[in-house]
């Protein structure tokens, strides 16, 4: 049974391995990274504004819950 197992894992690893060495690429990336690096960013939105802002005014208004937020964290 052993032997089953080692045969089939060797063959697995060699189905892999042959995969694996066809590595070469269709087409440069490089372009694709510079006009993904060009976009605007997403900014955020009003509600996550306010998600800060309330949770500033409750640390502001509870100090004693920030050790537990940090813990959180």
């Amino acid at each position: 049974m052993n032997d089953q197992i080692d045969a089939r894992i060797c063959e697995l690893v060699r189905a892999a391995m042959a995969t694996a060495t066809n590595g070469e690429l269709k087409r440069d990336l490089w372009p694709e990274m510079c006009r993904k690096l060009r976009e605007p960013t997403i900014c955020p939105s009003w509600f996550d504004w306010g998600l800060a802002a309330m949770l500033v005014f409750l640390l502001f208004v509870f100090p004693e819950a920030i050790p537990g937020l940090l813990y959180l964290l």
